[in-house]
Formats: C-alpha cells, structure tokens, sequence
C-alpha cells in the first residue's frame, strides 16, 4: 500500500512538472512595424512587420491599409531559436500618403488580435 502512495505521488509530481515545462513555452508575440527608409509622404519605401519571440508557432500576420488587406505581402519563412521562441516578418512596397493608416494586425493564440499602426516618424 505504502509502494502504491509512493508511485503515486511520483506520477503526480512527475505530471505536474511535464505541464510547467510544456505551459512555460507558451509566449505571447513583440509586434514591431517600420518602414526601411525614413517615413516619407509620396516617396516608395516598404512597410515592415516583425513578429518574434513567440510560441507555439500558429500565427497570422495581415498588413492594412485604411482597413483592408493588403494582399500581395510576401512573409518570409518561419524561423525558431534554441529556446523554441518563434519568429516572422512580413513586409510590402508601399508610397504612403498623409490620409492613409497603415497596420499590423497579428493573430496568436495567447492573445487576443493585436493592431499596431506604422509611425512614419521613427
């Protein structure tokens, strides 16, 4: 009886362990979008949004323009570091203009959608 106590409470805390370490891995996604020139009104450039540090790796990224996809973004391959931590990019030419809002929506499971606009000023 005392043997069984003992496998038993091996096997909790054995499991217990198992879901921390599988639980620790979930990791809500760093959204950053920026352009790779200086934002300019009327001059070309490409939007970009980068999507790290994140887990498990089922994500989406859109990029908006004044509400409505943009639909001939390329997104690179997903990529992973040694902590299992996930990353993507997304990007696309663009000329912006003053009356347009550009943004980032991100879809992960930790997280409720995530918007973030593009600053021509950084």
């Amino acid at each position: 009886m005392v043997v069984l106590k003992m496998k038993l409470v091996t096997a909790v805390i054995f499991l217990s362990a198992m879901y921390w370490k599988v639980d620790s891995k979930f990791q809500s996604p760093t959204v950053q979008v920026y352009s790779h020139l200086p934002g300019q009104f009327g001059e070309p450039n490409t939007l970009i949004c980068h999507v790290s540090q994140f887990h498990p790796p089922d994500i989406s990224i859109q990029l908006l323009k004044n509400g409505k996809e943009l639909t001939d973004a390329f997104e690179t391959d997903l990529s992973f570091e040694k902590n299992w931590q996930f990353h993507l990019t997304k990007h696309i030419q663009f000329t912006p203009s003053k009356d347009d809002k550009y943004i980032c929506r991100v879809t992960h499971s930790t997280d409720p959608a995530k918007f973030i606009d593009w600053d021509p000023n950084m």
